[in-house]
């Protein structure tokens, strides 16, 4: 899930202070980039446990991601102040320890209900959102820049591999394989009922105080570490012209719809996988079960991305977007329709369509944009709190029709990506996605 494109051409590296080696270095902003893809990918398994815990309807749980999704919009504009400021490497180390809190902070959210989570979720992604504003500009100048486009492609697969595995590993140390339904919970007495949420709400507690360990110390290294000084140069592609200049270019617009709905749709249906994983029809499976399954919907984009790289040296941008959009669309409409092992796979499949869709509409997005070029980066990362909104979408859509048919809201992103992809499909000699 790698919601983390940020522009640095204003970036230059002091190489006077760099080190004599960047391998230690790189290693602590692979580990970065590891983290907060198991961080975020956590939620998907948190998210079933909080509702079955606080009995919430889909719409209430979906208030996790909108308080996740929302810290971006918030926060990125004042985390980009803040590191202008304090400096890069202050600003990596302030988004770790902010990060460390949140995750402290499910502690005594477990003992004090669901506002309090919220509210951790929120402080968490904040400092994410500053860790990533503040380490991405690190990949780039770890080294010489002739290899810059593959250190980029490393941290972001092992920004991957933690999407991937959080959901497996949040299964087995959290999610109980016996949690209750809403019925059962009915038929306990008031302190049964208080007895058993106050249990499994402190499922959370282990993990999350390792993970908030994990990032303390992080700080700690990256504090120590000598990195290269990286100092922020006037971009004229962010103070030039008039603000509204940059929203001229309708293939910008349009993309950063298509981010909004993108990250939106995927963030949605992994949101509600295990639930929908859960549902008789489907394939009955309790949550620390299904957990493992969500898993393989995160390494689906991993395994594609490596097929997309390959395949879009040949195939316009354009083409290979409309074609995985397609892809995403006749798989949900399989799970929506079908039963089953057939439901279950074609849900789980369009993590391998998601692969390359993030970088690409964003390559398409900046196109020839010139000066412009920061600007427009600026807004498209904006277009990451699609994330907050359309799972909200999906699960007041799902209390009221139903989960499975619920999963409409993201077949209808899709569709706009598909529209997109056509529309610019002879779009050529697009710039990388920064990272």
């Amino acid at each position: 899930m790698e919601h983390s494109a940020h522009n640095t051409a204003a970036l230059a590296p002091d190489t006077g202070n760099a080190s004599a080696s960047n391998t230690g270095p790189l290693v602590i902003v692979t580990i970065l980039f590891f983290m907060w893809g198991l961080l975020t990918s956590l939620n998907d398994v948190l998210i079933p446990h909080l509702k079955s815990i606080y009995t919430l309807t889909y719409l209430q749980a979906m208030l996790v991601q909108f308080c996740f999704f929302g810290a971006y919009f918030i926060v990125s504009l004042p985390a980009g102040m803040l590191i202008k400021k304090i400096g890069y490497q202050n600003g990596a180390v302030t988004g770790l320890l902010i990060a460390a809190a949140g995750c402290a902070l499910f502690y005594p959210a477990s003992k004090n209900g669901y506002g309090l989570f919220l509210f951790a979720f929120f402080i968490l992604a904040s400092g994410i959102t500053i860790l990533q504003v503040a380490a991405n500009p690190y990949v780039t100048v770890l080294g010489s820049p002739r290899t810059a486009s593959s250190r980029l492609t490393l941290t972001q697969a092992f920004n991957s591999l933690g999407t991937t595995v959080a959901p497996s590993l949040g299964g087995i140390l959290i999610l109980s394989a016996g949690a209750l339904g809403a019925d059962q919970l009915a038929q306990m007495s008031a302190s049964e009922q208080a007895s058993y949420r106050a249990a499994e709400a402190a499922t959370v507690q282990g993990p999350y105080l390792v993970l908030a360990g994990a990032l303390a110390l992080l700080a700690m290294l990256f504090a120590i570490a000598r990195l290269p000084k990286i100092s922020y140069t006037a971009d004229a592609a962010g103070d030039a012209g008039a603000k509204g200049s940059v929203t001229a270019h309708r293939h910008l617009v349009l993309g950063a719809v298509a981010i909004f709905l993108y990250v939106g749709g995927e963030v949605s249906i992994g949101s509600f996988l295990i639930n929908f994983l859960g549902e008789s029809n489907i394939a009955g499976l309790n949550h620390a079960a299904a957990a493992h399954y969500v898993s393989l919907y995160w390494g689906g984009a991993l395994v594609g991305r490596f097929i997309g790289f390959a395949v879009m040296r040949y195939v316009s941008p354009g083409k290979t977007l409309a074609f995985n959009a397609l892809g995403a669309i006749a798989l949900i409409v399989t799970a929506i329709v079908g039963e089953g092992q057939v439901a279950m796979w074609a849900i789980l499949a369009v993590g391998l369509c998601n692969s390359i869709m993030f970088p690409t509409i964003f390559s398409m997005a900046l196109h020839g944009l010139g000066k412009f070029t920061g600007q427009a980066s600026g807004v498209l990362c904006t277009a990451i709190v699609g994330g907050a909104l359309v799972p909200f979408a999906q699960g007041l859509l799902a209390d009221t029709i139903g989960l499975q048919l619920s999963f409409v809201v993201p077949a209808l992103c899709y569709g706009f990506i598909l529209f997109y992809g056509v529309k610019y499909a002879n779009l050529h000699k697009l710039p990388g996605a920064p990272a």
